[in-house]
């Protein structure tokens, strides 16, 4: 077949609907990471527009350009704008739209679940827009302090749609890093092992995980304080047992790992861009490698330093103040390793070049500030000032916002297929730069002299004036600049001329394919041996369009790819993708009712919402089935592979495991919530304990061995079995409710309701899961293909006996021993 013909075969194979019905029914990667980045900078327009109105606002003393009702509201939607709605996504978008391409392969892992994380995010990002536009946006602040934002100092439903919202939003950044986390590890071109893998993709697995080690904190406590709004649980109010601090430790323990989750993708890019404008090679690949994850981990011990002011024990104020500087090092590393390969090449001072080094001067100061605000003594002298404010702009902007400028220059030849040819991207550069240093290098300065931060106005006569004009001046230079990049992108998108396939003459993979991409990425897959492939193998590109590799012929007529082993990269099993549905939109649309039922108070659509969902779930599940085994097929090279339906450790297995450690990390902080009531919270020991006798715990014990023994037998009955086990474990946690005294009472009695029902739901999980691997056997599938479902109901059920049994315990104790 020529390479012409193989085109056109897979182009049929792996196309998008056409017309506006492939917005909503593509599930192909290419295209929803357009769809990412598009929306995300949507959303970073809006959020520029507050910014200039609060700077409006600021510009002079006792201004009444906005009232403070209204200021509140946009302030507060800034933040959350910024944080939620474009800084992340943007990452996933990025992510989405180049690892397959820098891997090697033809799509991420799951791409129906890319498509719903996509429509949860737009939906989740409408909900708060709307909110905006109606006058009822949130106006607590974009870190949701209560008592401000509790029924008491925010009794309307303005709370309820930054914690309903970004909790819906919040399931796409799961989805997304379940995706990246899979896609790394299993989806990589053949021979391409961890250590050869471009750098982009080491920071973007550390990025992943993260997510799904940071986010769920926040999950937790959105769930948790609309719990209190909406039904009165008594979280955070001190007099029923609660405490407010609770919310800031929850809060924390996602908001400063976010600020890395933001800056790693970031430091990603400037890593694949840097050697390239530098025209050589990377200098410390591997301490490289060694300082982001360093960085992502020491990233989970810093969030106390966001509390020192809150009365924290002096020896926790040390541990925290030395580990906020700790995290200086791996920090230091990677910047002298760009220094050094900048240092080792010849810079070529093209755009994206121009904003590397405007990330340098600008991340340095902010990193500089960030380590002045981890001594103890000078963070209670700026704490809530406008000093905090700079910090956080200089760290946000020049460590993600210029990075990614830096990317948009770089890839747009690869995203439009065009070379840039106007100059207006120039003249940005140099409207940004002075303006943005203009606006927060002044604010550093009104912070020291004591301007506090979230105020809406300000009296003459205390020094700020001047800095707060200039600063407001210097604002709308910097959205000049922002506008005229819009404008440059635009502009050279659609006129620009067509470029060559490789115009800044890089190693990695995506620039193997021409651009714009086809939909398949790649005729054939690439076998790898090194990280910079075109490099060592400069006619890959023309080998790899005439169907050389893996699956370079299209002869079954369907989206395959393969999957790798993790640790040699060896090819393991055939990867069969669905195609065009509209089922990813469907769900994340009943998903979306199930949220507007919550924030409407129409309760009843709530169990029918997620009925609805149930339902999406298992039609999802059932259409990946196959009923009878293929065998081994040729996949080129020689080789032949068994399909993913046929294996052990399914690409479903791998999704699940990630899944299940986001899962347990907000279970793990639910039980640390729990014990910092029980050791830190006023009020408490409560009233009464749960009295769990021998009769209420002994159907959780043989529950759970029912369970942990159904799951390990094959047939219909270890289905039976294990179905018998979880129904034991669900009966279990309900007598243990029904013995709970009134959940509205004390926290003691909400924490065990909201325990018990985290229980029940994954025990219903467990026990569909159950049912629908029974269902297969009885509808006649083979032993082969329900092998792997199975093995990915043994992790559920067994995650499901684990709950059951902690909760058991967490309810039971405290009243035995008393």
């Amino acid at each position: 077949m020529t390479a012409l013909r193989l085109h056109r075969a897979l182009s049929r194979v792996w196309a998008s609907d056409p017309g506006w019905k492939g917005w909503f029914t593509t599930v192909n990667h290419t295209d929803l990471g357009r769809m990412f980045l598009t929306v995300a900078v949507f959303f970073f327009i809006v959020g520029g527009i507050l910014a200039m109105l609060i700077r409006a606002q600021l510009a002079s003393p006792r201004s009444a350009f906005i009232g403070p009702e209204h200021y509140n509201q946009i302030f507060t939607m800034h933040g959350t704008i910024m944080m939620f709605l474009f800084a992340i996504p943007l990452f996933e978008g990025l992510a989405v739209y180049l690892l397959p391409k820098m891997l090697g392969t033809r799509d991420l892992a799951f791409p129906r679940l890319t498509a719903y994380g996509f429509w949860c995010y737009v939906f989740g990002g409408s909900m708060m827009v709307f909110s905006l536009l109606a006058g009822i946006a949130p106006d607590s602040g974009w870190f949701m302090y209560p008592p401000l934002s509790s029924t008491i100092g925010a009794p309307g439903i303005n709370s309820d749609f930054w914690l309903i919202g970004i909790t819906f939003v919040e399931i796409s950044a799961i989805s997304a890093a379940v995706e990246i986390t899979v896609t790394i590890l299993r989806y990589r071109a053949p021979g391409m092992k961890l250590s050869q893998m471009p750098i982009f993709a080491w920071y973007a697995l550390v990025t992943a995980v993260m997510i799904l080690t940071g986010f769920p904190p926040l999950i937790l406590g959105s769930i948790l304080l609309e719990l209190e709004r909406a039904f009165g649980l008594p979280f955070f109010q001190v007099a029923a047992g609660g405490d407010a601090l609770l919310w800031q430790h929850l809060f924390w323990l996602f908001g400063h790992p976010e600020v890395y989750i933001i800056f790693l993708p970031a430091a990603g890019a400037i890593s694949t861009i840097l050697p390239v404008m530098a025209r050589t090679r990377l200098m410390g690949y591997g301490w490289i490698v060694a300082a982001a994850v360093s960085l992502g981990v020491l990233s989970f011990g810093l969030w106390v330093h966001h509390m020192f002011t809150t009365g924290i024990p002096h020896m926790g104020l040390a541990f925290f103040s030395a580990a906020s500087t700790l995290v200086a090092v791996p920090t230091a590393v990677q910047i002298f390793a760009w220094i050094g390969t900048l240092w080792q090449g010849r810079p070529d001072m093209r755009l994206p070049m121009l904003w590397l080094l405007a990330f340098f001067a600008t991340f340095v100061i902010g990193g500089l500030t960030g380590v002045m605000v981890a001594i103890v003594p000078f963070d209670w002298q700026a704490h809530d000032t406008y000093f905090i404010v700079a910090h956080l702009h200089y760290v946000l902007v020049g460590g993600f916002v210029f990075p990614m400028l830096a990317a948009l220059y770089y890839w747009m030849p690869h995203f439009v297929g065009r070379n840039t040819y106007f100059k207006l991207g120039s003249t940005a550069f140099w409207l940004i730069m002075p303006g943005f240093h203009g606006t927060f290098l002044l604010l550093h300065w009104a912070g020291l002299l004591g301007m506090r931060r979230r105020i809406d106005t300000y009296e003459s006569g205390q020094g700020w004036e001047i800095i707060n004009l200039i600063a407001s001046l210097s604002s709308f230079v910097m959205a000049i600049g922002f506008a005229l990049v819009l404008i440059d992108v635009v502009v050279n998108a659609v006129v620009a001329v067509r470029g060559s396939r490789d115009p800044w003459k890089a190693g990695t993979l995506e620039w193997a394919m021409p651009t714009p991409p086809a939909a398949y990425n790649f005729a054939s897959l690439p076998h790898v041996t090194s990280r910079e492939p075109l490099y060592d193998t400069p006619d890959l590109p023309v080998r790899i369009a005439r169907g050389e590799g893996y699956l370079g012929d299209c002869a079954r007529h369907r989206r395959e790819t393969l999957s790798v082993d993790v640790a040699t990269a060896e090819p393991r099993y055939v990867v069969v993708f669905p195609g065009n549905t509209a089922l990813p939109v469907t769900m994340s649309a009943v998903t979306g009712l199930f949220f507007l039922g919550m924030l409407v108070k129409a309760y009843w659509l709530v169990p029918v919402a997620g009925l609805g969902v149930i339902c999406c779930a298992l039609v999802w599940v059932w259409s990946l089935t196959r009923k009878t085994a293929e065998g081994n097929l040729p996949v080129g090279r020689g080789l032949t592979l068994r399909t993913a339906a046929e294996v052990a450790d399914p690409p479903g297995w791998w999704g699940s495991l990630f899944l299940l450690l986001a899962n347990g990390t907000f279970f793990g902080s639910l039980l640390f919530g729990y014990a910092f009531l029980w050791t830190i919270a006023p009020n408490w020991p409560p009233p009464a304990y749960v009295e769990a006798g021998v009769w209420t715990l002994t159907p959780t014990a043989a529950g759970a061995l029912l369970a942990l023994a159904g799951a390990r037998l094959r047939g219909l009955p270890g289905a039976a079995l294990g179905a018998a086990g979880l129904v034991a474990l669900a009966a279990g946690a309900i007598l243990l409710l029904t013995r709970a005294p009134d959940p509205t009472v004390h926290a003691y009695d909400a924490t065990l309701w909201v325990l018990m029902g985290y229980a029940l739901v994954h025990h219903l999980i467990a026990l569909l899961m159950t049912g629908l691997v029974a269902a297969r056997r009885l509808a006649g599938h083979a032993e082969a293909t329900t092998a792997g479902t199975a093995r990915i109901l043994r992790l559920w059920s067994d995650y499901a006996v684990a709950v059951g049994l902690i909760t058991a315990l967490a309810a039971a104790l405290p009243g035995t021993l008393t």
